[in-house]
């Protein structure tokens, strides 16, 4: 039962982990309190639950990786330099940890996940944390989410070769868009909207799985 992996974990794993991450640079109270209260081991296979608290990615299946927790501490960090949004879009769910960091920090999060079992496994995973602030879509995360936008900000958790046209369409005027962008070499970026115009700044190198078009059953 997900709710039995959850009491069986104390929280100090989370807070042990969050006082890691403030040690390696992340200073936002609010980013660093939803780690330390986040379960990070219900949203892991079983038998890499003892390595859920390690600052690392790991494998979720389908070949896809829970994101290491200072990326996710980092990229929820940037979307809030400029305060708190309203509303987020996040392309590629996932395990749906980094969902449920975001879920703690704003209104409202619109998550797209082209994997409909990984969907389904995140849905399990945040109403166990009594999460019901999410909405989630099965679809295709280069063209994001139209119909609920325009975004305060938006998250990319895989990488694509170039920005998809339609999430600079989508975010909202002075909105911050972060996205990992690259092939073999790939660089963090922050994008943010002035009018017609997207200024952009490079963060730090990171490792992603690709963002693949299309969706999948």
């Amino acid at each position: 039962m997900m709710s039995s992996r959850i009491g069986g974990k104390s929280k100090r794993s989370g807070e042990l982990l969050a006082h890691k991450l403030q040690s390696e640079g992340i200073s936002n109270t609010a980013v660093l309190q939803a780690i330390a209260h986040s379960p990070r081991h219900i949203f892991v296979p079983e038998i890499l639950a003892h390595k859920a608290y390690d600052n690392t990615a790991l494998p979720i299946g389908q070949g896809q990786t829970i994101s290491q927790p200072y990326i996710v501490a980092k990229m929820s960090e940037l979307l809030l330099a400029d305060g708190r949004p309203q509303n987020i879009l996040e392309i590629g769910t996932g395990s749906g940890y980094q969902t449920s960091i975001l879920a703690q920090l704003t209104d409202k999060v619109f998550s797209v996940e082209r994997i409909k079992a990984l969907q389904w496994q995140a849905k399990r995973c945040l109403r166990a944390m009594d999460l019901h602030n999410v909405a989630m879509k099965h679809g295709d995360g280069w063209q994001g989410w139209r119909s609920k936008g325009p975004f305060d900000a938006i998250i990319v958790t895989a990488a694509p070769s170039s920005v998809p046209p339609a999430l600079l369409e989508q975010l909202a005027e002075g909105g911050r868009l972060i996205i990992p962008v690259g092939e073999q070499t790939q660089i963090l970026k922050l994008i943010t909207r002035d009018g017609d115009a997207f200024n952009e700044q490079q963060i730090e190198a990171v490792r992603f799985v690709p963002l693949v078009p299309g969706d999948l059953l």
